[in-house]
């Protein structure tokens, strides 16, 4: 049976067994309700909670206070449907969570994963196949970049630098005979603000086009136009390219080789299918030149060498190598060459011991809709379109979708005089943005849908430089508008 909670109507509710079209911002509000529900009803996993996971009876005391009849104030979804949601999950017997970017990507993201995780938890929904929590990447290589060390402040293998500082320094010194920074890095968005305030002299941007992606592209523009130096690594002269002092011009993927590391941990070659134009050269080529350029003694061969290093470094990687992969992908850990990879993580247990229950309450977004700006502004993704368009806007698939579109709901376009067609207008506390009408159901009265992947109509114009209080990820879904 499938389960589908999202604020808008999607194809997948064309599927659901149960469509729950809750408000957005009240996902901790509705996933402590299902979990009132099910302990109400016992129909959690008291064996697994109490063999592997601390801390039901504060968890119970929270989500007693989240009543149906109070989340269904709160989330705008019948009691009945909290109840069918719950059961359904409850009863499994093997029930998996999938979620993406409209979990995270608000002020309170991070609680929205911890409840995420709690519910998983309560039901004993880990540790088999068909269970799980699986954050679904909103790249094919996210989880791979996050691995190898993306993170401000990690090292490859999730490395705490902080919590870690003495073993880390250690093992940089000792695989690459380099003297590591003690302080962790910035996060994108302190970048930014960084940017703007002066102390960010010179910024190195490669792969990303935050003059579409980031929030508050007025704010953005501000704090790249603030620095002194801008060098832009990537395969087209994007937004943020154009802005830059240096381009430095790379391979795509299908002109390099290398890995990809997808969200369930998988492993996989990918192999140069054709030969890089122009100047254009694979990221690992340029890395390495520019690190010798700084006086590094990097000789690295081939992206197989590089795995190799990456094998001595990060612990869940020992035991693979291109020999390996080129037979098939592994999952990692996969810690020695003998290992076969691991499909199902925790199927004996965790590794602490027993995992711990976070109790979250339910608080309200950084903003709501109000008399001045009554709407709810979303941003997101089309079906036709990859993040900020670089690639698919030069491709067949930008025929169906050639510039911004607004999604509005009937009952707000005929109070508005809005017909499908129109432009219209966007406005939040940090921008405008215009757009073309599309008068239709998928989204609720009082919410506005705009698809982010139009540099020249920016939605996040409207976005606020606002982000998670603990991991800083920015709150885009959530911007009050008229």
């Amino acid at each position: 049976k499938l389960i589908v909670c999202e604020p808008r109507r999607i194809e997948l509710d064309y599927y659901a067994d149960v469509k729950i079209g809750h408000r957005s911002g009240s996902d901790v509000a509705l996933l402590n309700g299902l979990m009132n529900i099910i302990i109400s009803e016992e129909l959690y996993d008291k064996e697994f909670i109490e063999k592997n996971v601390d801390k039901f009876d504060e968890l119970k005391a929270l989500v007693a206070e989240y009543s149906p009849k109070k989340v269904s104030t709160i989330t705008g979804v019948p009691e009945e449907t909290l109840k069918e949601a719950a059961r359904t999950y409850a009863k499994g017997p093997n029930s998996a969570i999938f979620y993406t970017m409209g979990i995270t990507q608000h002020k309170y993201g991070t609680n929205n994963v911890r409840t995420v995780a709690n519910l998983a938890l309560l039901c004993g929904m880990l540790g088999r196949p068909g269970t799980g929590v699986n954050p679904l990447r909103g790249q094919n290589n996210v989880q791979g970049a996050c691995d190898m060390g993306c993170l401000p402040a990690v090292l490859p293998g999730y490395l705490n630098i902080a919590k870690k500082t003495e073993e880390a320094v250690e093992k940089v010194k000792k695989l690459w005979n380099a003297k590591m920074p003690t302080n962790p890095g910035k996060t994108i968005v302190k970048i930014m603000e960084g940017a703007a305030t002066g102390e960010i002299k010179a910024l190195f941007v490669m792969g990303e086009n935050p003059m579409v992606s980031d929030p508050n592209t007025n704010h953005v523009r501000h704090a790249l136009e603030n620095i002194d130096f801008l060098v832009v690594q990537d395969i087209f002269l994007t937004e943020t390219a154009q802005m830059a002092d240096v381009v430095l011009p790379a391979a795509c993927w299908a002109e390099k080789d290398g890995t990809f590391t997808n969200t369930c941990r998988a492993v996989q070659r990918i192999r140069r299918a054709v030969d890089a134009p122009g100047e254009a050269r694979p990221d690992w080529e340029i890395i390495q030149d520019i690190a010798k350029a700084c006086g590094a003694s990097w000789n690295f061969a081939s992206p197989a060498k590089i795995m190799k290093d990456i094998a001595g470094f990060v612990p869940q990687y020992g035991g693979i190598s291109y020999e390996r992969l080129d037979m098939s992908p592994l999952m990692w850990p996969c810690p020695d060459a003998n290992h076969p990879g691991t499909p199902n993580l925790y199927t004996t247990g965790f590794p602490r011991g027993k995992a711990s229950f976070v109790p979250c309450e339910w608080n309200e977004p950084h903003e709501w809709p109000d008399g001045e700006f009554p709407f709810i502004a979303t941003t997101g993704r089309t079906l036709y379109h990859y993040h900020t368009g670089t690639m698919t806007r030069r491709t067949p698939s930008a025929e169906f979708i050639k510039s911004l579109y607004v999604e509005i709901n009937p009952a707000d376009a005929k109070e508005m005089g809005v017909a499908q067609g129109d432009n219209i207008k966007v406005t939040s506390r940090r921008g405008s943005v215009v757009g073309e009408a599309r008068v239709t159901e998928k989204v609720p009265p009082k919410m506005v849908f705009v698809p982010f992947h139009f540099g020249e109509q920016p939605a996040n114009a409207l976005t606020a430089s606002v982000w998670d209080i603990d991991v800083e990820t920015p709150a885009f879904k959530i911007n009050a508008s008229r």
